[in-house]
């Protein structure tokens, strides 16, 4: 039994089996069930009765442990692998005390229909992190119901939407100014808005362009989406000044909260003059991030703004909590229920553990550890760091590979390929576009001198490689569970196979 890379006309590992093979063993039912609800086969409208018995494996409980335990091993994360330094998603390590917590019977068994006299523990959680997530970003008032950044990011345009339409100047302003450098998720929350996206490009020092955002600002603006630190890792420190200029106008100005680990307990958005604050607690509070979830992006606004987040909200009274479904200008919900409770509970936990010096430390560590390894790599032969010359970086910077492109051939996908081999997860590659041939690279708080220094020499090794034996580096990984994918055939609409049934038909018309 291999589980190797199948190829395209090979049967792929998963379809595994022997007829009679057990795995386990179905216990009898008891009789004293029988006797209150009678034959459980019985129990089953006919039309739903299996005529034939599924088509499922059937193997042994070892061949079941030794797969699924062999597909645990081909992934990575932080607890399996090195350094995690993907850009821009602060993949910092997340403690096991948070995860322990969450198991908690009384969380775990809780009911999203209880009434709320009986879930008043989990209520004032929830009251209590909202109220440290304003107090952090500088705001008044939170919504924890998206379930995701690019989620949360799409409740503050709505708000934003809101806030304007209730002044009788939506179809007025219908343009949102998004910076060259951005996240792609903003324009694309922007046009699910219903607004038109104005790009203004970054100047020689990698900040907005203050004569361009000055041209694209006018009656016809509703908001502008940054993010401070911007995605080359730099401060906006005209921040204040950008403020004014947005709200001269009579436009909202909009926080994406994907670099807030990089200022923790230094300075806050809200102070900064931003209206609306999306975070991602997988990001900045330590709950697991990647492979899709679960995840939680919680809204932050000013006292204005309030009145437009989603019902309910969660509040206290004095006496107990209680949900408020009596919000007559709530933008509707956006998920249901209370949000992703679990993740919520995992970045309560760590807050509290941490305490507001601990918070600050985060930033300063993790500023610290950019801020070196930025000045180790900016020396590997074939790298350059653009824009923003001279300046210090806060917790990711953006390394530019196109002098090894130009030299050797090497690109930045392939440096990311041959980093696999080595160990590393690769940093994030070809992003932002404003960087040709980009690797953005960060390491977070929770890695070590040594092992910042360990991914130094690995990049210095590949750089090496590629002066000698290009070839070597486009070829890999040659160490990984999968080798290197042809990615032209993976997106063409007549390889790509986004489903089982799509890939038997493929294989059957081969």
């Amino acid at each position: 039994m291999s589980f190797r890379q199948a190829r395209w006309n090979e049967p792929l590992v998963f379809e595994m089996g022997f007829e009679g093979r057990v795995g386990t063993l179905l216990p009898e039912v008891d009789e004293e069930v029988k006797g209150a609800v009678g034959e459980p086969s019985k129990l089953v409208p006919e039309r739903m009765l299996r005529r034939e018995p599924p088509n499922i494996p059937e193997l042994s409980e070892v061949e079941v442990l030794r797969h699924f335990v062999h597909l645990s091993q081909m992934n990575y994360g932080v607890n399996s692998g090195r350094m995690y330094p993907l850009g821009s998603c602060t993949m910092k390590y997340n403690p096991i005390v948070n995860e322990l917590l969450v198991r908690d019977e009384r969380l775990a068994w809780a009911h999203p229909y209880q009434d709320p006299d009986t879930v008043q523990g989990i209520l004032e959680i929830l009251y209590t992190l909202k109220t440290w997530l304003a107090e952090i970003t500088g705001m008044d008032d939170v919504s924890l119901q998206p379930s995701a950044g690019a989620h949360g990011e799409f409740l503050g345009v709505l708000i934003i939407r809101a806030y304007h339409k209730l002044r009788g100047e939506l179809e007025l302003r219908r343009e949102m100014i998004v910076p060259d450098s951005a996240h792609g998720t903003n324009p694309a929350s922007a046009v699910m808005g219903g607004f038109k996206v104005v790009t203004v490009p970054s100047d020689g020092r990698g900040c907005v362009d203050m004569e361009a955002l000055e041209a694209a600002l006018s009656e016809r603006t509703a908001g502008l989406m940054l993010t401070n630190p911007n995605t080359l890792g730099l401060f906006e420190d005209r921040i204040l000044e950008i403020a004014d200029m947005v709200h001269d106008v009579g436009a909202l100005l909009y926080y994406d909260g994907a670099n807030l680990n990089a200022i923790l307990g230094k300075c806050r958005p809200g102070d900064m003059g931003f209206d609306v604050v999306h975070l991602n607690i997988h990001k900045t509070f330590s709950t697991p991030h990647g492979g899709g979830g679960p995840g939680a992006g919680p809204i932050a606004v000013k006292r204005e703004l309030s009145k437009f987040l989603p019902a309910p909200t969660v509040e206290f009274d004095g006496e107990k909590y209680y949900l408020n479904y009596d919000r007559p200008h709530a933008v509707g919900r956006v998920r249901g229920f209370l949000g992703n409770v679990v993740p919520l509970v995992k970045a309560f936990a760590y807050i509290l553990s941490m305490g507001p010096e601990g918070l600050r430390e985060v930033a300063e560590v993790a500023v610290l550890n950019s801020n070196y390894l930025m000045n180790k790599l900016r020396r590997v032969r074939g790298f350059s760091l653009p824009y923003g010359e001279g300046r210090w970086r806060k917790h990711e910077f953006v390394l530019s590979s196109k002098t090894l492109r130009k030299e050797t051939g090497v690109g930045a996908g392939d440096v990311a390929k041959a980093l696999i081999d080595r160990g590393f997860h690769p940093p994030t590659m070809y992003f932002p576009p404003i960087v040709e041939e980009a690797l953005m690279v960060e390491p977070t708080e929770t890695e070590p001198l040594e092992e910042l220094d360990r991914f130094a020499d690995a990049m210095a090794e590949v750089s090496r490689q590629a002066y000698e034996n290009p070839g070597a580096v486009r070829r890999c990984p040659r160490n990984a569970s999968v080798s290197r994918v042809d990615e032209v055939r993976a997106s063409h609409p007549k390889t790509m196979c986004l489903s089982w049934r799509m890939y038997k038909s493929r294989l059957g018309a081969t």
